[in-house]
């Protein structure tokens, strides 16, 4: 898939919503360099393009007494479309499941499970899991300690398109978007 086409103000609104997405769209224009109307029209086009998915708060499972966090290769008896409907399906429904991928290698699926002590998670994979129909087998680890938690992307990979000294009128918030030049 090829990255969008955004200029310095289009990464910058970005980088500074993944860092703080309760800032308000005057504290965003001024660290940005922009006033604030083109700074919102700005913010909500990414957010139209699927750029910004949405704004949430993270949590601390640990505060919220969820202390075992497992991460579960799932086996399926069939690799059919059908079956990975049907187990898809099922996983949505469960809140303990905070994330699910396909994936490649030894297993179809790999969930990341929060739960609340060692207990909880016996009965999640022995009881719930693996009564999930086309569920053949399960190999989980549980993490030790968490090293990182950063849910921000990386952006360094996208070059912002040139903006012209036009750029000038939007921070003066004058209504007009500068030009992108294009070579």
């Amino acid at each position: 898939m090829r990255p969008p086409v955004l200029d310095m103000f289009d990464l910058r609104i970005l980088r500074e919503l993944q860092e703080d997405g309760r800032l308000t769209n005057a504290e965003l224009s001024e660290r940005i360099g922009l006033s604030p109307s083109p700074c919102l029209r700005r913010t909500r086009q990414l957010e139209e393009m699927g750029l910004i998915a949405d704004y949430q708060a993270r949590l601390d499972a640990r505060k919220l007494g969820l202390g075992v966090l497992a991460f579960i290769h799932v086996h399926l008896e069939r690799q059919v479309e059908e079956a990975a409907r049907d187990f898809e399906a099922a996983v949505l429904a469960l809140p303990q499941v905070v994330a699910c991928d396909s994936v490649t290698g030894d297993s179809d699926y790999l969930l990341q499970v929060v739960c609340e002590d060692l207990e909880a998670f016996a009965h999640f994979a022995h009881d719930i899991l693996m009564g999930i129909p086309g569920v053949r087998g399960v190999r989980s680890s549980l993490a030790l300690k968490r090293v990182k938690e950063d849910r921000r992307l990386p952006l360094d990979h996208l070059r912002p398109t040139p903006v012209s000294v036009d750029s000038v009128a939007e921070k003066t918030g004058s209504g007009r978007e500068p030009r992108k030049t294009t070579r």
